[in-house]
């Protein structure tokens, strides 16, 4: 056999068949010819593509982000630094975001031990912090 089934892709690239439909329609992965029975015919390349774009998306990226990232390979004259500046901003946010849940923590933190665990809601210090400030 020359080549793959779309439940041989999707079973060797650990993902479902309509991820790769999805990856199909978003132009990640490209549609694969067809058979003379009419069945699609997957590379080993498109297995490979479906792990990339796994393995990114592991890594925090987005789709448009993936599609960016593999499109360089296409681009003659892009370079490993056009690679390592989308990592570097992909770091930068990511950096951001565990500061943005560090705060979230602390605050929840002191809410949880402001809070005895018992008496009526009304007098939830939990509950009250999380209403809006009266006008």
């Amino acid at each position: 056999m020359s080549g793959f089934s779309i439940s041989q892709v999707a079973r060797q690239a650990g993902v479902g068949v309509e991820t790769i439909r999805f990856y199909e329609r978003k132009g990640l992965i490209k549609e694969p010819p067809r058979r003379a029975s009419g069945y699609r015919q997957f590379s080993l390349d498109a297995v490979k593509r479906i792990r990339f774009i796994k393995r990114a998306q592991e890594l925090g990226f987005s789709l448009s982000e993936i599609a960016d990232l593999l499109s360089f390979r296409a681009v003659p004259y892009s370079s490993c630094r056009d690679v390592k500046r989308r990592a570097e901003a992909k770091l930068a946010d990511i950096e951001r975001k565990l500061q943005d849940l560090q705060r979230m923590k602390n605050t929840l933190l002191q809410l949880v031990e402001g809070c005895r665990g018992a008496g009526p809601l009304a007098d939830c210090p939990i509950l009250d912090a999380l209403e809006p400030p009266k006008d």
